[in-house]
């Protein structure tokens, strides 16, 4: 039970830190968006899809998957 409490913990930190990223990404200038981000926008509507994003950040928690995975 000791262990699911730690696993809970550590997956409530890793949305925290998901979701104060992608507050500080919406806030940055159009012109930071990672190249690849799909951006359709018409008269009545707007599309965002981060698609670079999602393979940067995917690239990013592998890395430190894996370093964690190595020095445990």
């Amino acid at each position: 039970m000791h262990e699911l409490a730690k696993t809970l913990i550590v997956l409530g930190a890793l949305l925290v830190a998901a979701g104060l990223v992608l507050l500080a990404v919406q806030k940055l200038p159009s012109s930071w968006k990672i190249p690849g981000d799909i951006v359709v926008k018409r008269e009545h509507f707007s599309f965002y899809f981060p698609l670079g994003t999602s393979i940067l950040l995917s690239i990013i928690l592998s890395v430190i998957l894996y370093l964690i995975g190595k020095f445990r």
